[in-house]
């Protein structure tokens, strides 16, 4: 399904990237709630965090909210098990927040950069050595990650995976720089 050009769009107030997601996974098709979690923790571990009862929380809040519909199925000698599905509402819901996000620029804190602030507290070898290990901290996420396939269809996890290690590389230029500017300061005030 492809949204048209200029819908009504919906509240977004109280959604989050979260709930795009959740409603993501189910345009393609109705899931299970353990289906839904099993391809979160899967397939998208490496640009999410969501935790499973987030996940079920939110499930239950589009419930309420007629943003999602839930039935039950029974399969064989099985418990009953929700099955969970994107409602006509919830696909409006999920447009918007998809528009809002893509437009979206995030202000990322990272808790490294308060470190930054109170380096001069060290001793230099000290902060430089520091610095060191978290570029190496950096290496091995960029050395861990994953070449990821295009993913055909409607879902780009290799777009979210690209982003990630562009931002982990420009990361990586920046503090191995900043590394180096600091054993020059070191040396010249030696």
């Amino acid at each position: 399904m492809t949204m048209p050009a200029d819908p009504p769009r919906p509240d977004t107030t109280g959604w989050d990237d979260r709930t795009l997601l959740l409603l993501g996974v189910l345009m393609g098709q109705d899931r299970y709630g353990y289906q839904i979690n099993e391809f979160i923790e899967r397939a998208l571990c490496r640009v999410t965090s969501m935790k499973k009862p987030t996940a079920y929380a939110l499930l239950d809040r589009l419930a309420a909210a007629d943003f999602v519909g839930v039935h039950r199925e029974q399969v064989g000698n099985r418990p009953p098990r929700k099955v969970y599905s994107i409602t006509p509402e919830g696909q409006a819901l999920f447009f918007a927040l998809l528009r809002q996000n893509l437009a979206h620029t995030s202000r990322v804190i990272d808790e490294g950069d308060i470190g930054l602030m109170l380096l001069n507290y060290l001793d230099r070898d000290v902060a430089i050595q520091s610095l060191r290990e978290r570029l190496t901290k950096l290496d091995e996420l960029l050395a861990d990650q994953p070449s990821v396939p295009p993913h055909g269809g409607r879902l780009s996890v290799d777009l979210a995976l690209d982003h990630l290690q562009a931002v982990r590389r420009a990361d990586r230029e920046w503090l191995a720089s900043t590394i180096d500017r600091l054993e020059r300061e070191e040396r010249a005030s030696s």
